[in-house]
């Protein structure tokens, strides 16, 4: 077996956490490469997720060999013997300690901005990462979640060395893997996508993730199908759900775009329900073609409007699309009795919606970026056709909204503008919580 991406590892180890789903567990992940595996995790149990942050501590002479591994907090755990065989003094144990030290405060700093983890005192913690190699690093983390007063630790990891695996064993409550082998190199060679995780894409994960699983929000898997039509969705409905966002995401892009799930998460705050779904089945996505047949887009979105309508109890429902998403948002809501009551369109490319935008009568934000100049041209020319638009230009955002703070203020922007427009839409109202499925 080899998991396509971590995402789809971290699907297919939460099928076996479900069985933790009931005791209100936290999930905490190993950066980089464990945040994208938690999270999936945490979404599915509707678990709280954060991080550990754990360094490893490389002999001074040979970096990549591990000796030993340093948490946040300063719990160090070295390999048995290997300080000694290496003949590694105190004092340059020390200034290996110390580098590593710097680098976790910056992560979490960089990670948490100022909050601080997750209260795991009492509480079953399920410790994710995208395999277990060593087991350095792991070790380190299992023993500052006991300091912290975790009252059972779960190590959860995709694929495991056999012999790592039996020495965490010892220190824990379960170790939970779907591949444990003798024959284990690296943890690469168990993923056909093992691309590396930026800094970026774990700080915009626990944007989006953090707390679901506290706050009351019910998290659900859906699958929404028509024929031979199977799109998977995930749908999020606040304790008091006033109304309903369904998200369209850009080409090359997936209900699982970093950016979306942070603006999802933003609008769950703001007592708004999000749906984020895949446009295209994956056979359909590797076709290039179909990420920009903005009508075949279009009529997915229209698909996705009408499963959500039968299970929305008459509240209000509107579009967040982005790219190529955003003219597929127009263009549906151009349909004829199609309930949406507001769209946001984010680095979006309404001329491709071309001529259905006069036909809009829903209010109409195009969130552009200060640097996308190209962009930001065709957003001002589509507003002159729309007629109930407003565009807001957020200054030094490119069009991916990558530089610092800019996602943030898009965001803003786009949860004003949903709750002003869809709060006092015809139906928008608090419901009682009941099942979407």
């Amino acid at each position: 077996m080899i998991f396509r991406n971590r995402q789809d590892a971290g699907a297919q180890l939460a099928e076996r956490l479900q069985i933790y789903k009931g005791e209100r567990p936290i999930v905490i992940a190993l950066p980089r490469g464990g945040v994208p595996v938690a999270a999936e995790i945490a979404q599915r149990l509707a678990a709280p997720l954060d991080v550990l942050i754990v360094r490893k501590v490389g002999a001074p002479e040979n970096p990549e060999y591990a000796i030993g591994a340093l948490a946040e907090g300063g719990e160090l755990w070295t390999r048995d013997g290997a300080v000694q065989e290496l003949g590694v003094s105190p004092r340059e144990l020390q200034e290996l300690k110390g580098r590593q030290q710097e680098e976790i405060v910056r992560r979490v700093r960089q990670y948490r901005r100022g909050r601080p983890m997750l209260e795991v005192r009492g509480r079953l913690v399920l410790v994710v990462d995208d395999g277990l190699a060593t087991g350095a690093t792991m070790m380190a983390a299992v023993r500052a979640l006991k300091t912290k007063g975790a009252a059972r630790i779960v190590v959860a990891v995709p694929a495991a060395a056999s012999s790592s695996a039996g020495r965490i064993r010892k220190e824990v409550d379960a170790v939970i893997s779907i591949i444990e082998r003798d024959d284990f190199y690296a943890i690469g060679q168990w993923y056909y996508d093992f691309s590396q995780v930026g800094d970026e894409e774990v700080e915009s994960i626990l944007a989006s993730s953090g707390t679901a699983g506290e706050t009351g929000a019910s998290v659900q898997q859906v699958e929404i199908a028509q024929g031979p039509v199977r799109l998977p969705g995930d749908l999020t409905e606040p304790e008091s759900c006033k109304a309903w966002v369904i998200f369209a995401h850009g080409s090359g892009s997936s209900r699982k775009s970093p950016r979306n799930t942070q603006a999802a998460r933003a609008l769950n705050d703001a007592g708004l329900g999000t749906l984020l779904f895949d446009l295209l089945m994956p056979e359909e996505a590797d076709d290039r073609g179909n990420v920009f047949d903005i009508r075949l887009l279009s009529e997915r979105l229209l698909l996705a409007t009408r499963w959500l309508r039968e299970r929305a109890g008459g509240r209000a429902i509107g579009y967040f699309g982005a790219s190529t998403g955003a003219a597929a948002a127009l263009r549906a809501a151009a349909e004829p009795d199609n309930p949406v009551f507001a769209v946001v369109s984010r680095g979006g490319r309404p001329d491709l919606a071309g001529p259905c935008l006069p036909r809009l009568r829903v209010p109409v934000l195009l969130v552009v970026g200060g640097n996308d100049e190209t962009v930001l041209k065709l957003n001002q020319q589509a507003a002159l056709s729309l007629p109930n638009a407003k565009v807001i230009v957020v200054p030094k955002a490119g069009h991916m909204f990558e530089e610092p703070g800019t996602l943030s203020r898009a965001i803003e922007h786009a949860a004003r503008w949903f709750t002003g427009h869809l709060d006092h839409a015809p139906g928008a109202s608090s419901h009682p919580r009941r099942s979407l499925q």
